[in-house]
C-alpha cells in the first residue's frame, strides 16, 4: 500500500468511525465495520485509485458492513427490518470530520475517567490494546475487558453529549506523549501518533478558540515536537537534551507554538497547561544548553506544583532545581518520591551521577533500563551505566 494511501487511511479511519456511531450508536459493531472498509480500500484504492470522496466511499462500504452484521444476528426482525431499511450514505456523503464528537462520546460522563481514557486511545488515537495496556501499567487482557465494558456502556448513550473538556485535553496529551516518547518498541517516537495529537488539539481550539487551556496545550505540543528531529542520532539513538543540535529544531513549530503560549498566558489566570508551555517556550529561547533559563524554569515549577502537584511535577522540578542549585538539591526534593515506570530510576541516576555517588548512580541506571520497554532508552540508560567510572 502507498504511503499516500497509508495515511489518508489512517487520518479517514476516526472519522468514519464517528459517523458510524452518530448513526447507529453501537460501538463494537461500528468499529468491526469501520476496520473492513479500510482493509476494502487499501486492496482496491492502489490499483484502482482514490475515489474523490474518501471519506465518503469509506462511510458508504462501513455502513453497508454495518447492515449485513445487523442481519446476520439473531435481532428481533423489527429492528432488523427498521435498520435494514435505513438509505445508505450516498457516495458524495459531505466530508465533514466527526473526529471530535467521537473524542467527546469516549469521554463521556457515564465513564470512568481510566475508560474514557482507553477507550479514547484505541478509537481515536489509534492504539493498540497492548500499547494502552502499557501507558496504564495494567495486563493486556485486563485492558481489553475495560475498553470493550467501556463501549457496552455507550452503547444507547446521545452521540451529541458534550464531553468533559479536561478529560479531552488530558487525552490528547497523552496521546501525544505516548507518539513523542514511545512507551515501548525498537522506536523513540512515533510520529503519526504526535501528528494525530497535534491535529484533534487544532481542531479542538478551532471549535473552542476562548478555551486559553486548549491553546497551551497545542502550544505545549508544538513546542515539544519540535525538538523532534534533534533527539535520536543518525543510528536512533537517543540524545538527551543538553547534548541535542539545537539548529536542528522545527523553528516554525517553535515560533507558533511561542505566539500561543504568549496569548494564553496573557489572558490569564495560569492552569497547568499554560505553566508547561512557557517552560517549554523558555527551552526554545536557549540557543545552546548553557543559555537556558534555569532561576525562571524552577519559578514556573513552583507555581505549577502548587496548582496541580503530580510526582511527574516534582521529578520534573527536582531536574531544574539540580541545574540551578546543585545535584543534591534535585536528590532531596526525590526523597520518598513513588512513581511507577523507569523515569524516577533514570533521573536519580543522573544527578546521583552529577553528585559524583558513582555506585549509586550505576545501580540506579541499570534499575531504570529494567524498567522500561522502549529499546533506544533501555540502550541509552545501560551505556550511561557501563560508563561510569567507580570512584577511588
Amino acid at each position: 500500500m502507498s504511503a499516500r494511501v497509508d495515511d489518508l487511511l489512517r487520518e479517514c479511519a476516526p472519522q468514519v468511525l464517528g459517523a458510524l456511531v452518530r448513526r447507529h450508536r453501537q460501538f463494537d459493531l461500528c468499529e468491526d465495520a469501520v476496520q473492513e472498509a479500510l482493509l476494502a480500500a487499501a486492496q482496491q484504492w492502489p490499483g484502482e485509485g482514490v475515489p474523490q470522496n474518501p471519506h465518503g466511499w469509506l462511510v458508504a462500504v462501513a455502513h453497508r458492513r454495518v447492515i449485513d452484521a445487523i442481519r446476520s444476528e439473531s435481532a428481533s426482525r423489527a429492528r432488523e427490518e427498521r435498520l435494514a431499511l435505513l438509505e445508505p450514505p450516498p457516495a458524495d456523503t459531505p466530508d465533514t470530520d466527526d473526529t471530535l464528537q467521537l473524542l467527546a462520546l469516549c469521554c463521556h460522563p457515564a465513564l470512568s475517567p481510566p475508560s474514557q481514557l482507553a477507550l479514547t486511545l484505541r478509537a481515536v488515537g489509534g492504539l493498540t490494546t497492548a500499547e494502552i495496556a502499557s501507558a496504564f501499567l495494567v495486563p493486556g487482557a485486563t485492558m481489553a475487558q475495560r475498553i470493550s465494558r467501556a463501549k457496552k456502556t455507550l452503547r444507547d448513550k446521545d452521540f451529541d453529549t458534550p464531553g468533559d473538556l479536561t478529560v479531552v485535553r488530558h487525552v490528547l496529551y497523552l496521546i501525544f506523549n505516548e507518539g513523542y516518547t514511545a512507551s515501548s518498541g525498537s522506536d523513540l517516537a512515533r510520529p503519526d501518533l504526535t501528528a494525530e495529537a497535534i491535529r484533534l488539539t487544532r481542531l479542538l481550539h478551532r471549535l473552542r478558540p476562548d478555551d486559553d487551556e486548549t491553546v497551551a496545550l497545542l502550544a505545549l505540543m508544538l513546542l515539544t515536537d519540535s525538538r523532534r528531529p534533534a533527539r535520536t542520532d543518525a543510528g536512533g539513538e537517543l540524545v538527551p537534551l543538553v547534548e541535542q543540535d539545537r539548529t536542528r529544531w522545527d523553528a516554525v513549530q517553535i515560533a507558533e507554538g511561542t505566539a500561543l503560549a504568549e496569548r494564553a498566558i496573557a489572558r490569564g489566570p495560569l492552569g497547568p497547561y499554560e505553566l508547561q508551555a512557557a517552560i517549554a517556550a523558555v527551552h526554545a529561547d536557549a540557543k545552546t544548553a548553557a543559555d537556558t533559563d534555569w532561576r525562571q524554569i524552577v519559578g514556573l515549577y513552583e507555581l505549577l506544583d502548587k496548582i496541580a502537584p503530580s510526582p511527574v511535577v516534582t521529578l520534573n522540578r527536582a531536574v531544574a532545581v539540580a541545574e540551578l542549585r546543585g545535584p543534591e538539591a534535585g536528590l532531596e526534593l526525590l526523597d520518598g518520591l513513588e512513581l511507577d515506570g523507569h523515569r524516577l530510576a533514570a533521573v536519580r541516576a543522573h544527578l546521583l551521577e552529577r553528585a559524583d555517588r558513582t555506585a549509586e548512580a550505576r545501580a540506579a541506571y541499570l534499575d531504570a533500563a529494567a524498567r522500561t520497554g522502549s529499546l533506544p532508552e533501555r540502550r541509552y540508560l545501560e551505556r550511561r551505566a557501563a560508563v561510569i567510572t567507580p570512584s577511588a
